[in-house]
């Protein structure tokens, strides 16, 4: 694909992460703040955008990985391995923990996506450098 169609395709995923973004915000924050008392009906509808959203994202960023070139590409998908593997991995070791009352306390749900976070640009870092 040509480098137009990379950065058209970069855009457009840049534009469905900010969508996301803010559809989760809307559902995380806005039983709270925006329609205050709680309404369940308005809940649900702001999670179930988020949803669609979150679909629109998925077939965004599936643009994006097509329009890259090849090395790219690899480098892009040898990271998302690793973060799979990492968050696959020590999600369902601390489930095995927690069952078997190992866990000392609960671990708050956003810092598996922080680690994987982590492990993802450590893996795409590493990428670019080992085929620079």
């Amino acid at each position: 694909m040509s480098a137009f169609g990379e950065l058209k395709a970069t855009g457009r995923l840049a534009l469905w992460t900010l969508a996301w973004a803010a559809t989760l915000a809307l559902a995380k924050f806005g039983p709270q703040h925006v329609w205050d008392p709680p309404q369940q009906v308005a809940s649900w509808a702001a999670v179930a955008v988020n949803v669609v959203v979150g679909a629109g994202w998925i077939v965004a960023f599936t643009r994006f990985l097509r329009s890259l070139d090849e090395l790219q590409r690899k480098i892009m998908q040898d990271a998302l391995a690793a973060t799979l593997g990492v968050g696959w991995v020590l999600g369902f070791a601390y489930v095995v923990a927690d069952q078997a009352s190992l866990a000392a306390g609960d671990i708050d749900v956003a810092v598996l996506p922080v680690v994987m976070a982590v492990v993802f640009v450590s893996a795409f870092v590493v990428g670019k450098l080992r085929y620079r």
